[in-house]
């Protein structure tokens, strides 16, 4: 009987396809000029001496990280500089393949002493994928037979020895790299293999359709390391892709809302500085899970075709990613807090040490220095995507230029503009060679209750499904969408009645004035100390009013001093809300105001303070999010 895949709704464009524009390309800009562009010259795990570029230095995951983020950022920005870095790294590979298929640094099953010193998986899963961006954005024809070798490899060896370790919990991105093949060479052995790994891998559709890790968890294990949950959870998508069972589905859907419940934090991440940490506002969350849990997200909208994962999507790289990186991209925390009042070399209640909350260039333990660099480029690469019929549908709205064959073979480019998400209204123009009839579909966030959209001035009707409007017609070039989602400031009540606000995909925080003190310096990323230089323990009036500024969209964005957009709030000091250690404590869930004036507070986006409250106490009545 012939294998069969059952396939997915939407498909990736290929690199390249997209480029950013407007904040989105100064965003990646300030990266390559800071720690990705930089990165080879000023730290030796990825340096000269790298195994992966024929060393005899680091030999495992952090060359493969890096190039993970690396290559699409390169080429998404066309930066010739970046890719003639990215290039040395893809050819070492590639003439390093072995008669047997195998690849990469000699000696490497040796490397990795979680894994007993036999064949390690983990490090070929990460190199597989740059490899398959490589080969989209290049159309090197070397990168196919290269792949096909390596699993018949993998196909023979397998079996006497299976995936351990890491590479068990994280057998999807193997799988990942799989079907890229089998969909260009149709070869039903790459399915089999595929039930192979799928078989080796953790079982993660049991551990999300019923999951079992209900409190912060106080010791290792391979299924609660965050890192590890947050690249699990596409796992069942991936399955589903394979064989389309519901189950598969729900077990994605029961698993975010299980993690969100037990362990969800404001910024649209669940907390775990190391492992699954509970909800209170001062546990941590690792830059590492960050960008995995993106990178989740991008498939599982890929494979499901529902706008839900891309409000995650949305929630997480609109907030708690550039939270965790310095503003010019110069140094990064290993963990991140939502109430992150102080950030020094100090213990906290974390399983990490103590400066996971430092910024620097390697706090606590450098696979995040490795790995940070693909948030916002494979966000960039995952803007929009192919609907399999011709279509083209919305991930996010953030500004960017798409090129894509729709219809019937016509060639179009879509011009998105409107600086989304510091604003909300966003406009789609089209460049067509000749008319042609296509669907457009458009992602109706779920914060949106009311949104607008016009054609060329005129409402817009459409069929709307799983959190998409989506628009048929024959359109011809100039045509131009428009969309006006509307965004309203939301309080949303959190653990202990802890209150968080939102407008659109935006968090909203205090601000803390950050003082910055060198603590290590070197020629150019140093390690740093941010200590408060105002206030901290406000709490958040519930009756409030809201009051709605715009200002002009800097280079920078993601800087408390020039944030584009601004709440003005109401709050009270609350007296006997303390430190807990070296951090915020509980906010109180009856806050003691008693002789305190109110005040006036301007809130900013998550994403632009170091140092901020984005739990607060409630004062007052209680309101609900409508």
């Amino acid at each position: 009987m012939k294998e069969k895949l059952y396939g997915s709704k939407f498909e990736s464009l290929p690199l390249g396809a997209i480029k950013p524009s407007g904040w989105l390309r100064d965003q990646l800009r300030i990266q390559a000029d800071g720690l990705t562009g930089h990165l080879e010259e000023h730290w030796n795990d990825v340096g000269p001496d790298n195994g992966w570029i024929g060393g005899s230095g680091e030999s495992w995951e952090r060359g493969p990280y890096y190039l993970d983020g690396l290559i699409p950022l390169a080429y998404v920005l066309e930066d010739e500089n970046l890719i003639s870095k990215a290039k040395r790294w893809v050819e070492w590979a590639l003439t390093s393949q072995r008669e047997d298929g195998s690849f990469g640094p000699a000696g490497i099953e040796t490397v990795n002493q979680d894994v007993d010193k036999q064949q390690d998986w983990w490090h070929y899963m990460i190199m597989l994928k740059v490899l398959t961006q490589y080969a989209e954005a290049t159309d090197d024809e070397r990168v196919v037979p290269f792949l096909e070798k390596f699993f018949s490899f993998a196909g023979r060896t397998m079996e006497a020895m299976p995936l351990r370790g890491w590479a068990q919990t994280r057998g999807a991105d193997m799988l990942l790299s799989i079907l890229w093949l089998y969909q260009r060479n149709e070869d039903e052995r790459l399915l089999e293999l595929a039930k192979r790994v799928a078989e080796q891998t953790t079982e993660w559709n049991d551990i999300f359709h019923d999951f079992p890790f209900w409190r912060k968890v106080e010791s290792w294990d391979w299924t609660t390391h965050v890192v590890n949950v947050a690249m699990g959870i596409k796992m069942p998508g991936v399955m589903y892709e394979l064989g389309g069972q519901p189950r598969d589905r729900q077990a994605v859907i029961r698993g975010i809302d299980a993690l969100m419940t037990y362990h969800g934090q404001a910024h649209g991440m669940f907390s775990g500085d190391e492992w699954l940490s509970g909800t209170h506002p001062s546990q941590g969350v690792e830059l590492c899970a960050v960008v995995e849990y993106m990178f989740s997200m991008e498939q599982l909208i890929r494979i499901f075709g529902d706008g839900h994962f891309g409000d995650i999507l949305e929630r997480v790289a609109f907030n708690a990613l550039p939270a965790a990186i310095s503003p010019d991209w110069t140094s990064h925390q290993y963990d991140q807090q939502v109430n992150q009042i102080m950030c020094n070399c100090a213990p906290r209640n974390w399983s990490n040490g103590p400066e996971a909350n430092l910024f620097g260039l390697e706090p606590n333990f450098g696979c995040c220095t490795a790995n940070m660099h693909q948030g916002w480029p494979k966000l960039t690469s995952h803007l929009w995507m192919s609907d399999r019929s011709g279509g083209l549908a919305a991930v996010s709205y953030a500004p960017c230029t798409v090129n894509a064959t729709v219809g019937k073979g016509t060639q179009a480019v879509l011009e998105v503009s409107g600086q989304y998400p510091f604003r909300d209204s966003v406009q789609i123009s089209l460049q067509l060679e000749q008319p042609d009839a296509f669907a457009v579909s458009l992602r109706i966030p779920g914060w949106c209750t009311a949104p607008v959209v016009s054609i060329n001035g005129e409402s817009a009707q459409g069929h709307a499904e799983l959190g998409y409007l989506k628009l048929v017609r024959e359109w011809r070039d100039s045509d131009v969408i428009t969309i006006h989602f509307n965004a309203a400031p939301v309080i949303t009540t959190r653990n202990l009645y802890a209150a968080s606000i939102e407008r659109g995909p935006l968090v909203y925080v205090l601000p803390v004035k950050e003082n910055w003190m060198l603590l290590q310096e070197r020629e150019m990323f140093h390690d740093w100390e941010v200590y408060p230089a105002s206030p901290w323990k406000y709490g958040l009036l519930a009756d409030t009013e809201f009051e709605h500024t715009e200002y002009e969209i800097p280079y920078q964005p993601f800087l408390a001093a020039e944030a584009p957009v601004r709440l003005k709030v109401k709050g009270q000091l609350v007296r006997e809300w303390k430190m807990e250690g070296n951090n915020a404590g509980t906010p109180p869930m009856h806050p003691d105001t008693s002789g305190q004036p109110v005040k006036a507070l301007e809130l900013v986006p998550y994403g632009s303070a170091r140092l901020r409250i984005g739990e607060f106490p409630l004062i007052g009545l209680r309101k609900t999010r409508v």
